[in-house]
């Protein structure tokens, strides 16, 4: 019956697509290649009049094999694309987005400029309104390109400038372009989303020609606009900014504070540890004692010096001043369950001493601070120290046994 047949070759279809995803799962690009093939054909003698959407599947699957396919190549994957162009309007502008990404990955950098300019020259009646958020990333990255033409014309013109020579011609073409990269730029990061490259482009054009108090409120806009998702790229951009242009260490530490909040592992929490260390205020030492701590909670972090440094520097100064030893207390309480296990079990100090003795260093008065003189790791890094007769190792034992009272009060 006719029924009877329409869920035989409905089945077949579905079954068919199923052989596609596990060709894709298991990288069969050539077998993947062949049931789409069969898959199409199929589409094309269906006359159920159940709409099924298979273009978007097509366009989507069709792209995953010709970006992987060994023998595929940029002109039959353009070929392929044009076809996904005319499937549905819908979608236009973003196959147009999709192909311009593929073109840049292949390094057609004109072509893929091209492909963005015809596209934000498309227009389709009600479609076009409906597509604004597409339209307005097609501009975006049109804007991108704008300001790599730009960059590059501003390296050519720096390399003269050093030769003494004078080309308005790329004066010319640098400014053309900072004027359509920034149209483009500006109007993209308005809207409330993730526009890291985009932001960090729009300042560079800005600070290039003076304009720093406008790169200050875009990147000041974009890292506290409560309307735009939490970023810590965004704190990071305005931090840097305002590093470069010499701004107060109030500013500073307040940036790195909310960066704190959000990324404690954060790279630039070394120098925000820094910073508090150094500063007169008792509030912003301890601030800067509870972020260091904070830092070596990761396993990121376990082996680096530099951190154990400053968490080494600080806690030996609250020892030595026998000053605020209830700070150290308050952040070990929460730690002094797992921290044993996890940075000074007897197995670290063998590896940390055959790898990089400054670590093990650092690590061992920390841990002869915390722990007390009889800590795995402190016994075996200051055996293996003075019996190395390493100078250094030999006062950092003296230290410890000195000082172990005040691991009594940190203990509690």
């Amino acid at each position: 019956s006719s029924n009877e047949h329409r869920l035989n070759f409905w089945k077949s279809k579905e079954l068919c697509l199923s052989y596609i995803q596990d060709a894709l799962l298991q990288k069969q690009w050539k077998r993947a290649a062949e049931f789409l093939t069969s898959y199409i054909e199929s589409l094309e003698k269906d006359f159920s009049t159940v709409f099924m959407g298979p273009s978007e599947m097509i366009w989507r699957i069709g792209t995953e094999i010709l970006c992987s396919h060994s023998r595929s190549n940029i002109r039959e994957f353009n070929s392929f694309i044009e076809q996904m162009k005319t499937l549905g309007v819908k979608r236009y502008l973003k196959v147009c987005l999709e192909h311009a990404f593929h073109l840049l990955c292949n390094g057609l950098i004109d072509e893929a400029y091209q492909n963005l300019s015809l596209a934000e020259s498309w227009r389709f009646g009600e479609q076009t309104v409906l597509q604004d958020k597409e339209m307005k990333l097609i501009q975006a990255y049109r804007g991108l390109l704008d300001y790599y033409s730009w960059s590059n014309q501003k390296n050519i013109l720096l390399e003269y400038g050093k030769d003494g020579l004078e080309d308005l011609s790329v004066e010319q073409e640098m400014r053309a372009c900072f004027r359509k990269a920034a149209v483009n730029l500006k109007e993209i990061i308005k809207i409330p989303g993730v526009w890291d490259l985009f932001v960090k482009s729009y300042v560079d054009l800005l600070e290039f020609y003076g304009d720093h108090q406008e790169a200050r409120e875009v990147l000041t806009d974009y890292a506290y606009n409560s309307k735009f998702p939490a970023n810590p790229n965004a704190h990071v951009y305005f931090y840097q900014f305002l590093k470069r242009h010499g701004a107060p260490k109030k500013s500073l530490i307040s940036a790195l504070k909310i960066l704190h909040d959000i990324v404690p592992s954060h790279e630039l929490m070394i120098d925000f540890n820094t910073m508090l260390q150094k500063s007169k205020k008792r509030k912003r030492r301890r601030l800067g004692l509870e972020v260091i701590f904070a830092v070596l909670d990761y396993s990121g972090w376990k082996e680096n010096v530099k951190a154990w440094s400053c968490l080494a520097r600080q806690v030996k100064q609250i020892v030595i001043s026998e000053k605020h030893l209830d700070w150290i207390k308050q952040q070990w309480n929460s730690r002094k369950d797992w921290w044993p296990a996890f940075h000074f079990s007897r197995y670290l100090a063998k590896r940390n001493w055959q790898e990089d003795k400054s670590l093990s260093y650092e690590k061992a008065l920390v841990a002869g601070i915390l722990l007390g003189k009889d800590c795995k790791y402190f016994k075996y890094v200051s055996h293996q120290g003075c019996k190395a007769r390493v100078k250094r190792f030999r006062t950092l034992k003296k230290f410890v046994n000195k000082h172990s009272p005040a691991y009594l009060r940190i203990s509690g």
